[in-house]
């Protein structure tokens, strides 16, 4: 296959198509979109035969358990994906959207309105619902989308990318404004991540390798995040039991995403009676715990953790735990360690709450409630395009405004410069 060709024929596509997707009112979009969701209720069983036979292969291939989790498309996340779709008809069109409006003395009327980006391309692994989630969300605001998923899902991503193209033609659509790329060679992603012509914007989902890959090689402005290495501190006036419940929902709840829990942090003063109610809380779920030298003075015969664990995204049932001397000492500690994402405090102590939220530098910062809330869908924005740990124009969960952008708009009635 001529790659250069191909990724050239896709970008092209997807820029005529983006100039059809953003002339769409609100109504026009919504309409598809719940074409998009009855396309994919009535497709259950296509859709299913296909995602058993991206698991077949990935088994034989050798895939671990949190990657096959991800992967897997059950009739609950199914239904999920629709929802979601459903949830982004119920929000409103940020395109058009006045962000802000001022009168000059000269008269001039001077606003700033969101627009849609262009063309969005998404490189992601694994998990088929992010090929609904961003066509849905791209689409409401406004933009074309080329998706790229791994070559795990390949089979249950082109059947999905069928159904949203087949709903797009329903409604007399070009199909080009969602494409699915077609080939699982990585030469094609890298063809794409060359044409800053044509593609206005970049978002990888994954692994850190597949991001930092991705980061490498584009020409194209990327918005990313590297590693959800998520912490959860247990402060000296924690409700011990509040706490406990949010630790185990943090990291087991769903291990293999990157808002769950991978280093906990204990109080010193509250460690000796919260680790051993820990431990015996988590081990029969089937958590391994990896302990610093004062954890293990508490639970002797745990793993060591070692400088390695506190950089580690596990995605997995493993969680580093270290005891602290204090708030500054856990601030510290994730602002060290930490990956910017989502970090929490249990705390009864109104200061310290203050102090963890001001000077915490993550995305999200959390008092008193699980890391596996920090989704866009959990904070009202419906389905999210992914999770940002940038600082320039997106932060957090992605949802609709994010996927736009503005134009300042200037009114005038004959006005000149002197």
């Amino acid at each position: 296959m001529d790659y250069d060709s191909y990724a050239r024929e896709l970008a092209g596509k997807a820029r005529r198509a983006s100039r059809v997707v953003a002339a769409l009112d609100a109504n026009a979009k919504n309409k598809v979109l719940e074409t998009m969701a009855r396309g994919l209720e009535d497709a259950a069983e296509r859709i299913g035969e296909a995602n058993a036979r991206d698991l077949a292969a990935g088994r034989e291939a050798g895939l671990a358990a949190a990657m096959l989790d991800r992967l897997e498309v059950t009739p609950k996340r199914l239904a999920a994906m629709v929802d979601g779709l459903r949830q982004v008809v119920s929000l409103p069109d940020p395109v058009g959207k006045v962000v802000d409006s001022r009168i000059r003395p000269n008269g001039l009327e001077i606003s700033r309105v969101r627009v849609p980006i262009g063309v969005i391309g998404i490189i992601y692994e694994s998990r088929p619902n992010v090929t609904v989630d961003a066509a849905g969300l791209c689409l409401k605001a406004g933009n074309a989308a080329i998706l790229r998923g791994g070559k795990e899902s390949i089979q249950t991503n082109l059947v999905l990318g069928d159904i949203l193209a087949e709903s797009l033609a329903a409604e007399k659509l070009d199909s080009a404004i969602v494409q699915v790329v077609r080939v699982t060679d990585r030469e094609v992603v890298n063809r794409l991540l060359k044409l800053d012509t044509e593609i206005d914007l970049i978002i990888p989902r994954g692994g850190e390798g597949l991001i930092r890959a991705v980061v490498e090689a584009s020409t194209i402005p990327v918005i990313k995040h590297y590693k959800g290495i998520c912490h959860v501190y247990v402060a000296a006036t924690a409700d011990l039991g509040m706490a406990l419940e949010i630790v185990d929902n943090a990291k087991t709840q769903r291990p293999g995403v990157c808002n769950a829990l991978e280093t906990l942090l204990v109080d010193d003063s509250v460690a000796a009676k919260f680790l051993p109610v820990l431990r015996e809380r988590l081990e029969p779920e089937g958590v391994e715990l990896r302990g610093c030298p004062r954890t293990r003075e508490i639970l002797p015969d745990l793993a060591a953790a070692g400088e390695d664990d506190w950089l580690t995204e596990y995605l997995d049932l493993v969680l580093s735990v270290r005891v602290v001397n204090g708030l500054e000492e856990a601030i510290e500690h994730i602002d060290f360690y930490g990956s910017h994402h989502t970090d929490a405090i249990v705390t009864s102590d109104r200061a310290e709450t203050e102090e963890f939220l001001r000077r915490v530098d993550s995305s999200s910062v959390f008092v008193n409630c699980s890391t596996r809330f920090s989704d866009g869908g959990e904070y009202g924005l419906g389905a999210e395009i992914g999770i940002s740990t940038d600082k320039l124009h997106a932060r957090g969960p992605m949802g609709l405004e994010e996927l736009t952008t503005y134009k300042w708009v200037v009114r005038g009635s004959g006005q000149l410069r002197g």
